[in-house]
């Protein structure tokens, strides 16, 4: 642990709210909003508790992310048949991002939203938020070693 970037981990975490203004804001926001019910009134009430706790959150993630593809190399040299540096690559981050996405965040998040009966828009757009964060964030964490 004595080697580990602090402030990739942190540039990451902190990538999640930018992310989150596109993707909540003028991408999806109001699809996103009409889905939950929630209205633009309602949804700034707390923010700052929000943000701050999303943050703490991102950070815990991306350190899942950190571990899993830079800690441990993504694979062992053996198995990729190279040296395991030449992997610490943006695009390789992003690939185990979009993996820990597809494999941990996304079966969690589709259960969560079948059960509270959300709508399919609803569990595309969450689950797309993450799959894009999760590809930035490993990506980050991966280049920035």
């Amino acid at each position: 642990m004595e080697n580990v970037n602090w402030i990739a981990l942190i540039v990451a975490a902190l990538s999640t709210l930018v992310i989150g203004f596109l993707w909540y804001g003028p991408l999806f926001g109001k699809a996103w909003m009409k889905e939950t019910g929630i209205t633009e009134e309602k949804a700034q009430k707390g923010m700052i508790l929000r943000f701050s706790i999303s943050v703490v959150l991102a950070f815990i993630a991306v350190f899942f992310i950190y571990a899993n593809s830079v800690i441990s190399g993504g694979m062992p040299p053996d198995l990729h048949g190279v040296e395991v540096t030449k992997f610490h690559t943006f695009g390789h981050g992003v690939v185990h991002g979009i993996m820990t996405a597809l494999f941990v965040a996304m079966p969690v998040l589709v259960t969560n939203a079948l059960f509270e009966q959300k709508s399919f828009k609803y569990i595309l757009i969450n689950v797309g938020y993450w799959i894009v964060t999760f590809a930035i964030m490993g990506g980050i964490v991966n280049a920035w070693v």
